[in-house]
């Protein structure tokens, strides 16, 4: 059994025109574990949303040609299933009127510019919830591992592990994708951050700690070296 820290898969819609924008969003919600198509003006949006369905739509208001964010909110809201869509709103416009506009034309929650990536989780997490409870996961499981992410606990079996916060956040982050292989240059982008100075190496430190973490006797080691790749959570053998 695996899990993910909220998108599992899922499908996003990000509605926005700003690259740098675009390529932040793409990042920390693939992070997430969602599946992200990136429309930069209003008939990308529409032909997008008349091919698939997204479980999540993030969309700016300001949009180039001729269509805004609202104009996509209501034609969303006007097409079959597109009443039970999640949409946040996020824009530079921040008038109480803007917003109150915003939630009326069809918008779930509204955001203004700039919004930190904390609080745009916890309301993705929040719609989410509310739109289909088996969307969003609290607890990610493979095997006999189960991390809890509302209480911090880690759990292998019946036993209870005690996990440093750099340990608990690489769990976390194979348990997101199981059976994929990560480059150390990967794992050091997602823990640590892009503009953080570590030595690669530092990658190998932390994967035995992990290991010696949650490996008790006799327990099978889920963590896999792929020689010349990286590292690897999976039931497969070395």
């Amino acid at each position: 059994m695996s899990g993910s820290l909220v998108g599992s898969g899922l499908r996003v819609l990000v509605v926005e025109d700003d690259p740098s924008l675009q390529v932040m969003l793409r990042y920390n919600l693939e992070k997430m574990g969602f599946q992200v198509e990136v429309a930069a003006d209003g008939a990308t949006a529409i032909d997008l949303l008349g091919s698939y369905r997204p479980a999540l739509v993030l969309l700016d208001w300001m949009l180039p040609g001729g269509l805004s964010g609202l104009d996509i909110c209501r034609r969303l809201r006007a097409m079959p299933g597109g009443g039970d869509i999640p949409v946040i709103m996020m824009t530079a416009r921040s008038e109480e009127a803007d917003s109150i506009r915003g939630l009326e034309t069809g918008a779930d929650d509204y955001l203004v510019k700039p919004v930190s990536m904390a609080s745009l989780e916890a309301r993705i997490r929040a719609l989410l919830r509310r739109a289909g409870g088996s969307t969003v996961e609290d607890v990610l499981r493979f095997e006999d591992i189960s991390l809890d992410l509302v209480k911090h606990r880690v759990t292998r079996g019946d036993r209870t592990l005690q996990l440093g916060p750099t340990e608990f956040r690489l769990l976390e982050f194979f348990l997101r994708r199981p059976g994929r292989v990560f480059s150390r240059e990967e794992i050091l982008r997602s823990i640590w951050g892009e503009n953080i100075h570590v030595e690669v190496r530092t990658v190998d430190v932390h994967i035995r700690r992990l290991r010696k973490e949650i490996n008790g006797a006799g327990d099978k080691d889920f963590i896999r070296t792929v020689r010349s790749a990286g590292y690897a959570l999976d039931n497969e053998d070395a």
